[in-house]
């Protein structure tokens, strides 16, 4: 029996965009100028609001494949960081947010792709490394999920090895004073000081790594990241 024509309808409507979808919508030109003009809101307003203060944008690559790499205090870190070069910044978002046509079309056009659910790891390094392939910034977050304090936890493999396969190198960033302006839970961010420190970008061998380089260079990158936080957090007191 065929399913009814309202039903394939609402089901159409429930499924998520596709990461090529989103892929071609984010080359769209008012894509990017949706992107740039939202930048620009960010750095006028929010980066003003926030007494920001950017150290070290210099050592962000002007072209080819990079991995942004920050610690992740608050839903404020991404769109920050966003200001602090003319270059696009891609990310990888969540599958729910790429329901609804309009929000679909947001997430797209301010660089981020779908992440499919039940296959996180395998489709998550499959999005980046083709986003990496084509020249674009990624942004990840080394330690993962959002965390608290002053401290850099474990960074994670993954990235180390989306480093050795692209040839992308590892951009630390420390952000610091987001935590306490949109803490979680938090709906607006309060006035305060925030600082970015961009720090020296990191080069994976270019031989195949093994796994005892791939945590080798996963410490690297947690010890330079621990340094441009330390740094980012005096320019805050």
């Amino acid at each position: 029996m065929s399913e009814p024509v309202e039903g394939r309808a609402e089901k159409a409507q429930r499924e998520a965009k596709s990461m090529e979808w989103a892929l071609e919508v984010g080359l769209q030109r008012r894509s990017m100028a949706f992107y740039y003009t939202i930048r620009f809101l960010i750095r006028t307003l929010l980066w003003r609001w926030l007494r920001l203060k950017s150290r070290g944008a210099e050592n962000i690559p002007a072209t080819g494949p990079v991995i942004i790499a920050p610690v992740h205090r608050s839903n404020l870190d991404a769109p920050l960081f966003s200001g602090c070069t003319r270059r696009r910044l891609r990310a990888l978002g969540k599958e729910s947010l790429f329901v609804h046509p309009i929000g679909a079309w947001v997430c797209a056009a301010l660089g981020s792709i779908p992440l499919r659910r039940g296959e996180a790891d395998r489709d998550a390094m499959r999005s980046a490394r083709a986003m990496l392939d084509s020249g674009s910034m990624l942004l990840v977050f080394p330690e993962g999920t959002r965390q608290s304090g002053d401290r850099v936890t474990g960074v994670f493999d993954g990235m180390s090895y989306l480093a050795s396969k692209t040839g992308a190198p590892i951009v630390p960033v420390g952000i610091a004073g987001t935590e306490a302006a949109l803490p979680a839970g938090a709906k607006f961010p309060s006035r305060g000081r925030v600082a970015i420190v961009v720090g020296k970008p990191i080069w994976a061998p270019e031989s195949r790594m093994s796994r005892p380089a791939l945590a080798a260079l996963s410490a690297e990158v947690g010890t330079r990241l621990q340094e441009a936080f330390d740094e980012a957090r005096t320019l805050t007191a």
